[in-house]
């Protein structure tokens, strides 16, 4: 069964967007190899951020770590009775870090190997604590040479990418950098209720951009790998909507049928 919304579906951020962010970037590759072949190449490029659960993440280009150490400071006040541990060793948990998989896009031509447009599916742990200090590294180092980057922000949550002026009020988010440009980018602010946009996608100077239909890419993904059999739509998404967004939602899915008239008053 497809999505009933008609562009980016809010239940995906959560839980399953570990697996939407990875087949979405797939899809995206698989979309443009056959339309940029045979002078470029384009490949998914996997790497690990090293993420703890309270939000604190530990991130590593190259190396992969398994331990993340938090330091916290502790103040200790003796109690007058000297409370007393009889069974010793105590047994106590630990936050055990959780190796989070990132998916990015490069497209390279095929003499040199060089990138020419690096391609970013924005993951949460890009838009939160150390995780988003380390991608705003990596998006200095792009913004920095010769490639364009092309970043797809369908997120609600976290920070957006540091700009020089106020963008508009908006869920979701397309940046592209191209090379000559910097620093304007061109930016496409996507609402809730309207498709994803198709947009072009630069290469080398004087070869033409090729089109990227996101909304083709997303739907592809949703059908193919039935994200409808895993999501309730009887319930708000994990991801807190408010106002006009959580009443048109709730209205949406109650005329697609998921909802009856109780489940929608109930947001």
């Amino acid at each position: 069964m497809p999505s009933p919304f008609p562009g980016v579906d809010p239940y995906v951020e959560g839980p399953h967007w570990t697996s939407v962010h990875h087949e979405l970037s797939s899809q995206i590759a698989r979309q443009l190899a056959p339309r940029v072949r045979p002078k470029y190449i384009v490949r998914t490029v996997e790497r690990f951020v090293t993420e703890i659960l309270d939000d604190v993440s530990i991130t590593r280009a190259d190396i992969y770590p398994d331990v993340g150490v938090s330091e916290i400071q502790t103040i200790y006040q003796l109690d007058e009775d000297r409370t007393k541990w009889d069974d010793l060793p105590l047994q106590l948990a630990t936050l055990v870090p959780t190796r989070v998989p990132h998916v990015s896009i490069e497209i390279r031509d095929v003499a040199e190997r060089e990138l020419v447009t690096a391609i970013e599916v924005i993951s949460p742990t890009n838009k939160r604590g150390s995780g988003y200090l380390e991608y705003l590294d990596k998006r200095q180092r792009v913004l920095a040479s010769a490639a364009h980057l092309l970043e797809i922000d369908l997120l609600r949550k976290g920070k957006r990418v540091p700009m020089k002026e106020p963008l508009p009020n908006a869920p979701y988010f397309v940046f592209l950098s191209r090379a000559k440009k910097r620093p304007v980018l061109d930016v496409w602010p996507i609402r809730l209720d309207e498709p994803l946009p198709t947009v072009p996608v630069p290469l080398l100077p004087g070869d033409e951009d090729v089109m990227l239909d996101l909304q083709s890419a997303f739907t592809t993904i949703y059908d193919t790998f039935g994200y409808d059999l895993s999501i309730d739509y009887t319930r708000p998404p994990k991801i807190p909507l408010a106002g006009e967004a959580a009443e048109w939602v709730a209205s949406l899915l109650h005329e697609a049928g998921f909802r009856t008239s109780e489940e929608q008053t109930q947001g």
